[in-house]
């Protein structure tokens, strides 16, 4: 008989993927500092003698191994009947300890706005649009990294600039995963920008910055004790450095972005918080949004 992991294996239930479920596990688990918690996945649940076989089965493993059947378990069961039957099922079974992941989510989108639910599993997984729409934000972002293809700059949703190690390439990854289209161009002394950032709608343009010390941080760590006679992550050169990008993206009429103490998706939302109020998505006939034209 073997000792109960430190954190029990985390059971999800699912009409779908199951992917909601897992991502709030991992979420949950990352809080008791585990990052890769065991998750045992029952997909696609049609009957509810699916979800009793699952269950007593891993019950039965867990009385097996640990001489204890307490268990739990996240579900996101869309079909009411599955969801009933299970939470009849749970009320007599005590050692079972389950979160309902999407009832209470859907329950109170309902109560506000008047509408009702869709009762069909997986509707956030189909194939529209807007799916496409991402993929090709997605393709844009990354062809149009650190510089390349300046050409089409006027074409992007939004375009970042900012000197070396200010965090553009990460933050127009995050953005192009939403749907925006983004480029990004370096700003690198004895370089004049490209031609086409004039062209770009100055509402679209995005300056980050940071401080001089936490840039020379990012920057030594970076290169190791590769830096040699390098000014890169010298303090004095990097002041200069940052006060030319500044002046620059004050001319060109940039919103500019202080990204110290930041993380990724702070950045980016905040770049989003000004993006919406010039260019407001468009709601669909379906009651998703798209981005303007």
């Amino acid at each position: 008989m073997g000792d109960m992991p430190t954190l029990p294996t985390i059971h999800v239930i699912s009409d779908s993927m199951g992917n909601t479920a897992k991502t709030i596990a991992r979420s949950a688990a990352s809080h008791f500092g585990e990052l890769d918690p065991n998750i045992t996945v029952l997909p696609y649940v049609r009957s509810f003698d699916q979800i009793r076989s699952f269950l007593e089965e891993e019950q039965r493993l867990h009385r097996q191994m640990y001489n204890d059947d307490r268990i739990i378990v996240y579900y996101t069961l869309v079909i009411q009947e599955l969801r009933d039957a299970l939470e009849s099922y749970l009320a007599d079974h005590p050692n079972i300890y389950a979160v309902d992941v999407l009832s209470d989510s859907i329950a109170v989108i309902e109560q506000v706005s008047g509408k009702t639910h869709n009762p069909a599993p997986g509707e956030q997984h189909k194939i529209n649009d807007q799916y496409f729409q991402r993929i090709e934000a997605i393709e844009f972002t990354v062809s149009h990294d650190d510089g390349l293809l300046t050409q089409d700059l006027p074409e992007a949703d939004i375009v970042i600039l900012g000197v070396s190690r200010t965090s553009k390439t990460p933050t127009s990854i995050y953005l192009g995963q939403q749907g925006y289209k983004v480029a990004n161009v370096p700003l690198v002394e004895g370089l004049e920008l490209p031609k086409e950032v004039y062209e770009v709608d100055r509402e679209r343009l995005f300056g980050l910055i940071t401080d001089p010390s936490v840039l020379v941080g990012v920057r030594k760590t970076r290169m190791g004790g590769q830096l040699g006679q390098s000014r890169y992550a010298d303090i004095d050169a990097v002041t200069l450095e940052l006060d030319r990008a500044r002046t620059i993206m004050r001319g060109l009429g940039c919103v500019i972005i202080n990204t110290k103490d930041r993380a990724i998706e702070e950045t980016a939302q905040e770049i989003l918080r000004h993006y919406n109020a010039a260019f407001p998505r468009i709601p669909s006939p379906h009651g998703s949004f798209v981005l303007p034209v």
